[in-house]
């Protein structure tokens, strides 16, 4: 009989990742999993939309069983059945992160021999997660370069508080993933900033994208304004792209009523230049994000700057579903090196 792995919810950052990971690694290694506490320290703790639609996404792709599957809930217990490849849509249903579900469920589509095209509907560019874009140009392409085959396509942005976003993922599973090594940034060789409108005055990106230019000293052909008109409620985000040797980074701020557009604009720059400051080729979110897949491929080593208490709680639940090694070693500047398996 597999043995049922216990979760706090409530451990290290006590936020919805330990969810989506347990539910994730679940998927992959069929273990059954009880967490409680779920985010018990949170202003509004337990299950929101976007964690219950995470929940949903990984009972219909496994057709498993769940106890505790309720808006508010503190506690959840999953039972995962076989992983089938398909065809299958979601619904956050509000601004929620429609990423994050993709993000439940890819580890085990990205095991399972077949085809799957999953069309996520909800917000794909909100400030607790994510951004598509984050997807699309950093994460993406670091899954490819371990032999994944995954590709992500915007059909309508979805930015807070309004939702409504949707994006297609395809998977084809089924194939071993290599290990990666991410030692090196290289030479940064390109560079853009794009500051994205919906519904909303044009001098707002003007703005930002000139406070873009004056705080890094970059050209006016490397930003661009796009209009989200698409999108079926106003939003703004500055999107600050750096493409080097071995890594594309995205570092991204969001508007919000009653901040300036420059101060917007100044949240990514200084995000961006953290990492271009420590050197190291993998930025904090991506040091997050890469952990499941080297565990649950045949792992490897990366350098990134100062590593954060999401990225060690998300080793402590690897490490409840897994019998995988994770070393963090930092040296004086406190950029560390990671290595998996």
């Amino acid at each position: 009989m597999t043995s049922l792995v216990e979760i706090d919810g409530s451990q290290g950052e006590g936020g919805g990742q330990i969810l989506r990971s347990s539910l994730g690694l679940s998927l992959v290694t069929g273990r059954p999993f009880r967490i409680a506490r779920i985010r018990a320290g949170r202003k509004k703790p337990g299950l929101l939309r976007q964690h219950l639609t995470a929940v949903e996404a990984a009972l219909a792709v496994s057709g498993g069983a769940a106890e505790g599957a309720s808006l508010g809930s503190l506690s959840l217990g999953f039972h995962p059945g076989r992983v089938v490849p398909g065809a299958y849509s979601f619904a956050v249903g509000t601004a929620g992160s429609a990423t994050l579900v993709l993000q439940t469920v890819l580890p085990a589509l990205l095991l399972a021999s077949g085809e799957t095209t999953l069309t996520l509907e909800g917000g794909t560019h909100n400030p607790w997660a994510p951004p598509f874009d984050f997807l699309e140009q950093a994460f993406v392409p670091l899954l490819r370069r371990m032999g994944a085959e995954v590709s992500v396509v915007l059909e309508r942005p979805g930015f807070y508080p309004g939702g409504g976003g949707r994006f297609v993922a395809r998977v084809v599973g089924g194939r071993p993933l290599s290990r990666l090594t991410l030692l090196e940034r290289g030479e940064v060789l390109s560079r853009r900033a794009v500051a994205t409108l919906a519904h909303l005055p044009r001098h707002v990106a003007e703005r930002e994208l000139a406070t873009v230019r004056a705080a890094l000293g970059w050209d006016a052909a490397e930003t661009e304004i796009v209009d989200a008109r698409a999108s079926r409620g106003p939003g703004n985000v500055v999107t600050l792209t750096l493409s080097a040797e071995y890594v594309t980074e995205v570092f991204t701020a969001f508007g919000e009523k009653g901040i300036s557009s420059e101060a917007v604009a100044d949240g990514a720059v200084a995000e961006a230049r953290r990492w271009l400051a420590h050197g190291a080729p993998v930025g904090e979110h991506l040091a997050d994000q890469l952990l499941v897949p080297m565990a649950i491929g045949a792992g490897g080593e990366f350098r990134t700057g100062p590593v954060s208490r999401h990225t060690t709680t998300n080793v402590e639940v690897l490490r409840a579903f897994l019998d995988v090694s994770v070393a963090i070693e930092a040296d004086a500047s406190r950029v560390a090196t990671v290595r998996v398996g």
